[in-house]
């Protein structure tokens, strides 16, 4: 046996193959904007759209959609709302002035979030998972703006991202839901 056929067999002796511990976003639990704790297993059997948000940003409009997208297809999936300071401080503002801000202008009854980190060292845990293949069993991407929205399946599976350029009425996003939309509710262009 060669040197190099001898070490192939003492590492294949020694070598753990490593085990991926794979978390469902269900494990995971946030503070609401009202300051609660919530574990994201309330949420468990349906879908669930994390969108990192921020009150002025040119993208700030989206909420609108999200809200209609929360409000159309209710029987199945949830928005979260995260707000972040992280992109050239766009949500400077406190929760309580976040929450006040979301209501006033864009009617937001979805679930709402305190202020985290979406990036750097103090990253909250519930983008800790999204961004990390290593929890979620494939993405690496994390958010390059606000409004980065992530989707995930009603067991707690990260599906799909769309960057913060696709609107939460767009078919990439509907696509996913099964439910016809009200048609009350006009859809966003």
């Amino acid at each position: 046996m060669n040197f190099f056929s001898l070490l192939i067999a003492i590492n294949s002796i020694f070598s753990v193959e490593p085990d991926l511990d794979l978390q469902s976003f269900h494990d995971l639990t946030a503070v609401s904007i009202e300051g609660d704790i919530i574990t994201m297993e309330a949420y468990r059997g349906k879908k669930i759209l994390v969108v990192n948000v921020a009150s002025k940003c040119g993208y700030t409009p989206q909420y609108e959609g999200l809200q209609k997208l929360y409000i159309t297809y209710k029987e199945e999936l949830v928005v979260l709302g995260f707000p972040s300071n992280n992109f050239l401080w766009q949500e400077p503002g406190t929760d309580q002035a976040i929450q006040l801000f979301c209501r006033l202008n864009y009617g937001v009854t979805f679930p709402m979030f305190s202020k985290v980190h979406v990036k750097g060292k103090k990253q909250h845990p519930v983008y800790q998972w999204l961004t990390d293949s290593k929890l979620n069993g494939w993405n690496d991407e994390k958010p390059s703006w606000n409004f980065y929205k992530y989707l995930i399946d009603e067991n707690g599976k990260l599906l799909t991202y769309f960057g913060s350029q696709i609107v939460p009425l767009d078919t990439a996003i509907t696509n996913y839901f099964l439910q016809t939309p009200n048609s009350s509710i006009p859809m966003e262009k």
